[in-house]
């Protein structure tokens, strides 16, 4: 079977497609519960360039896990948030934390030996 048809179909593959990108994990992170404009953005993932940024939103947007709101005024206003599917990924976020917390102190025992 080809990786391409695996999207959809298997969880691990699909999750891997979505969540692709080193920033990914740290945008659902911080719109979790929030509403966040670009420049907010850019200044929690600094040193994140402008266009990784854009291209890590746009494809969190595309795969239906953030919403992107444009308001019409001047100057033009962006806000990003969670969807309905992007909050489903909160119990996700929490393990991820925890085992993070979990890695750091094995690292930390490794390194006192």
């Amino acid at each position: 079977m080809k990786n391409k048809n695996l999207f959809g179909t298997c969880p691990y593959f699909t999750a891997q497609k979505i969540l692709v990108g080193k920033w990914s994990l740290l945008i659902l992170h911080y719109l979790d519960g929030e509403v966040l404009r670009f420049k907010q953005l850019e200044r929690l993932l600094a040193p994140i360039a402008q266009t990784t940024l854009t291209k890590q939103l746009r494809g969190l947007e595309e795969h239906g896990l953030i919403e992107r709101k444009v308001y019409t005024q001047i100057p033009p206003r962006v806000e990003y948030s969670l969807t309905q599917v992007g909050r489903e990924f909160k119990p996700v976020l929490e393990k991820l934390e925890l085992w993070g917390e979990i890695y750091i102190k094995y690292l930390e025992n490794k390194n006192k030996t």
